[in-house]
């Protein structure tokens, strides 16, 4: 198993990142273009990908080939792509929204965060960083940290990702921190397409179970 953190860096460097970029968003859209209900895909982007001259095309492409709803296709991107002085990036943003695909703001926290670029873009969904959520709850900083950013985004409309929930301790912290949404093992590991239908099954089944056992 080799970590996306070794190899896409190495995939940028020789050239093939847009390749692989596409192979995976089209993969997604149609994968997900079998799933029950408006469930969404997130797909991340590289900042490589993102600003290459067919993106926009690539994507309308995917959609079309596998008739998913532009709605259920959301793309995470890194603040790095913000780094934009000549303001290519904003234009492409909201080109993408205007197709109506959703945009997520992947890792924030950490690198060159800014928050000048949740006034810039109306991001659908800020993604805290896990290094923020993993800490203990001794962690007065972090815990703050993840609470402003809760409420910013509460604030401009914009749901807020817990990444890197493993336990239930981290799960009920961040729910009383005030994030809208969680990711990480303590939902599911990574799976094959073929084990997703029974996933959704099952938690639906669970969800079912647990809401009539409130009622």
């Amino acid at each position: 198993m080799v970590s996306p953190l070794e190899f896409i860096p190495v995939a940028e460097e020789i050239g093939i990142i847009n390749s692989i970029g596409e192979w995976v968003l089209r993969t997604s859209c149609i994968e997900a273009a079998t799933w029950p209900g408006t469930l969404t895909v997130s797909v991340n982007v590289s900042a490589i990908q993102f600003k290459g001259p067919n993106f926009l095309a690539t994507i309308m492409s995917a959609l079309a080939e596998s008739g998913l709803d532009p709605q259920r296709l959301e793309l995470e991107v890194t603040e790095s792509i913000m780094l934009d002085p000549g303001g290519l990036v904003l234009s492409i943003l909201r080109d993408i929204r205007g197709i109506g695909v959703r945009v997520a703001l992947d890792d924030f926290g950490v690198g060159y965060s800014s928050l000048g670029y949740l006034r810039s873009f109306p991001f659908d969904r800020i993604k805290i960083d896990q290094s923020f959520i993993r800490g203990a709850s001794s962690d007065a900083v972090g815990r703050a940290i993840v609470r402003a950013v809760a409420s910013i985004g509460q604030s401009l409309g914009m749901a807020t990702v817990a990444e890197g929930v493993e336990t239930e301790e981290q799960m009920a912290r961040i729910v009383s921190d005030g994030c809208t949404d969680v990711q990480g093992y303590l939902i599911s590991r990574p799976m094959p397409p073929d084990q997703i239908e029974g996933f959704l099954s099952s938690r639906n089944e669970n969800l079912s179970r647990n809401v009539a056992g409130r009622t």
